[in-house]
């Protein structure tokens, strides 16, 4: 019997009916604050070009939100970034749930059936924005949206919490204001694309420690002629690994990157050096003038002399 009437409570909480409910608030949390901007504003926002690929339409801070919750089984048109600042809470994302602790940072995409609440014994103080555009989906996939929760560190919490405060102030203060609207919504790009590469180094540490050595490699040596034999066994990987990793994170082979950096360091010393072109091809270790030519034409577009006689600055 008594178990009976355990497992009849149990249930009521959950479904969140009757007399023994849990609490569920969406908003009107002390010291919150939230602007969600009207359907005229955004149409001024969109009317500008710079404003289409990416504008804010709700933004907000909810500090200690007990009761928080909130539950679109449909999803929403717009895409959701959430930032846990302390305590913790839950972000359901079609049906998986994701633990949101302290410095996470977690971004739900648009048309995504999601649910979220605060945790009864330590709500989070989370903030979030809704954002929409012609790249907003584009922007989600960068921060690995729907996938689960991003950890930051203290110094890139700082940095995105001074980039949310810039943004809601811009939108409370001088909304109306085009220059304000092209700011706020540059700065939350700019904020999005700062949290992509935290979320790249997460993902992709080995990785990118691997492409970075070789280019350490690369580099140390512009005046010699390194094989991929050679850059492979520097970073302690096969060629056919390293290949692999340069083509799709850099976009060129390894050896197409070392020799556009070797054309790289040849505009430079053509621009501040009195070498003459013979002199820049056999400091970057190129026997052949003729080849170095072609090549520096195919990479570059102009030959090196045309190269050192167009203006610059």
């Amino acid at each position: 019997m008594m178990d009976d009437l355990l497992f009849l409570i149990y249930t009521v909480l959950k479904r969140g009916k009757g007399p023994f409910a849990l609490k569920k608030k969406t908003d009107g949390f002390e010291a919150e604050k939230i602007i969600v901007l009207p359907s005229y504003q955004i149409e001024q926002i969109i009317s500008h070009p710079l404003n289409q690929s990416l504008y804010i339409t709700d933004i907000g801070l909810f500090p200690r939100a007990r009761y928080h919750y909130r539950e679109r089984p449909n999803g929403c048109d717009t895409c959701i970034l959430i930032y846990c600042a302390e305590g913790k809470g839950t972000v359901n994302i079609n049906g998986t749930d994701h633990t949101l602790n302290e410095r996470q940072l977690i971004v739900i995409p648009s048309e995504t059936a999601h649910a979220y609440s605060a945790d009864s014994a330590h709500p989070w103080t989370i903030y979030w924005f809704h954002f929409k555009g012609e790249q907003a989906n584009n922007y989600a996939a960068l921060l690995k949206g729907g996938a689960g929760p991003l950890p930051l560190s203290a110094h890139d919490s700082e940095k995105f919490i001074a980039h949310f405060h810039q943004c809601f102030d811009l939108l409370s203060d001088s909304a109306y204001s085009t220059m304000h609207q092209i700011l706020a919504m540059q700065t939350a790009a700019y904020a999005l694309s700062s949290l992509a590469i935290i979320s790249e180094r997460e993902t992709g540490d080995r990785k990118m420690q691997y492409i970075e050595t070789a280019i350490h490699l690369m580099n140390m040596r512009l005046e010699e002629n390194l094989t991929l034999d050679e850059i492979a066994n520097y970073v302690q990987i096969s060629r056919q690994h390293l290949n692999h990793l340069f083509k799709t994170s850099v976009g060129f082979a390894p050896v197409d990157y070392y020799l556009r950096l070797k054309i790289q360091r040849a505009c430079q010393l053509l621009d501040l050096t009195s070498l003459s072109i013979k002199e820049v091809c056999h400091a970057l270790g190129f026997k052949d003038p003729y080849y170095f030519s072609r090549l520096f034409r195919k990479i570059i577009g102009l030959s090196p002399t045309d190269y050192r006689n167009k203006l610059k600055g």
